[in-house]
């Protein structure tokens, strides 16, 4: 069996808002085989970039286009796709997008080695520690408290049993903060977890200030409140409160997880599949493992992301809990013919061979940007 192409396919909704919500548009990476075997795989990073990297012609070898490094090999050679990818890029790579690309291919070459193989993806990791997972539902913040709140209502409704809120316009006014916490833990009640997503915007003073401020409101965690880059704050963070801090979606090697968890000291690491791909999260998740740290997975897409994220939460011990994105975007919503289904706040692990979700073409033909 031989790749015969790797296409990069961009859907967005018709419009965006200026908002830090990833589920607005996608980047969908399709392998191709000559055995009529198709894998899926998706990025969540800069589309046009993405696409950039995995389309660009060759230009010498250590500067080479993802998908020419990879027509005509055989795609289940996995670890050594992987590196053959990482040796051809090394000149504009190893960090950032290039490895963001890379994620989203991995997922896509699992997806065709458990299709070929008729096996479920976790199996071929090594994996079924658990054949459900816990999910928390995962909301932007709403621009009042009242209708963050409702968010919340309806996520518990659903059966959640943890909710996390994020980003923009929580985290500049301790005073509105606190409104906003009043809100969700008064509608909740106190058996939901709260999970506090601040969005890189505090440095490590204010974020221990606040850690202070909200312990009456019992957050499971706290997630991101310093730029990804301040490994210092993060230490003095994560050793100045009881609150847990998680983090770890703005990194994508191994390298830089390992000094997220050995100088950031973080408590709970969050690994996004397109972002990382499988084969390293793997690694991520057993360096997390020998230092006591659970793994859990960051998601703000489509099913791709959730099956893939499934995937790796089953093949690890040190797993716990999902995320799972509740925004209304259709993109995130309906891109596939047979969703990942979400019950009583769980979610079962895919049987199905590969990744175990396949797109719905006509979405991907609505949102396509040709």
């Amino acid at each position: 069996m031989k790749i015969t192409n790797v296409e990069a396919l961009y859907l967005r909704l018709p419009e965006i808002q200026a908002r830090t919500d990833s589920s607005q548009d996608a980047l969908i990476v399709k392998v191709t085989t000559d055995a009529g075997i198709v894998g899926w795989g998706e990025v969540d990073s800069c589309p046009h970039v993405i696409k950039a990297i995995i389309e660009a012609p060759v230009s010498h070898t250590l500067v080479t286009g993802l998908r020419s490094l990879l027509i005509g090999e055989d795609p289940l050679e996995i670890e050594r796709l992987r590196h053959k990818m990482y040796q051809g890029t090394l000149y504009y790579g190893r960090e950032g997008a290039v490895i963001h690309a890379m994620a989203g291919i991995d997922l896509a070459l699992w997806d065709i080695k458990g299709k070929a193989l008729g096996q479920p993806v976790y199996k071929l990791l090594g994996g079924g520690f658990r054949d459900e997972l816990r999910v928390y539902a995962s909301n932007m913040f709403q621009f009042t408290a009242e209708a963050t709140a409702e968010r919340a209502r309806i996520a518990v409704e659903q059966g959640y049993t943890a909710v996390k809120f994020g980003w923009e316009p929580f985290g500049r006014d301790p005073k509105q903060d606190c409104a906003y916490l009043d809100a969700i833990r008064q509608t909740v009640g106190d058996e939901v977890d709260i999970m506090l997503d601040v969005g890189l915007i505090w440095d490590a003073k204010t974020t221990l200030q606040r850690a202070r401020l909200f312990e009456p409101y019992n957050l499971y965690w706290i997630e991101e409140p310093l730029p990804p880059g301040d490994l210092i704050g993060y230490g003095k963070v994560a050793e100045g409160t009881p609150t847990r801090i998680a983090a770890g979606e703005e990194d994508c090697t191994v390298d830089g997880f390992t000094r997220l968890m050995d100088i950031g000291k973080i408590d709970v690491a969050q690994v996004d599949l397109t972002r990382c791909g499988l084969t390293q999260a793997m690694k991520i998740a057993a360096l997390a493992q020998q230092r006591g740290i659970p793994v859990i997975n960051h998601n703000f897409t489509t099913d791709i992301n959730v099956a893939a994220s499934l995937h790796f939460l089953a093949s690890v011990p040190n797993a716990f809990i999902m995320e799972y994105c509740v925004e209304p975007s259709e993109i995130s919503r309906s891109l596939a013919k047979n969703p990942i289904k979400i019950i009583d706040g769980h979610a079962d692990v895919p049987q199905e061979p590969g990744l175990g979700v396949e797109p719905n073409e006509e979405i991907i033909e609505k949102y396509l940007v040709k």
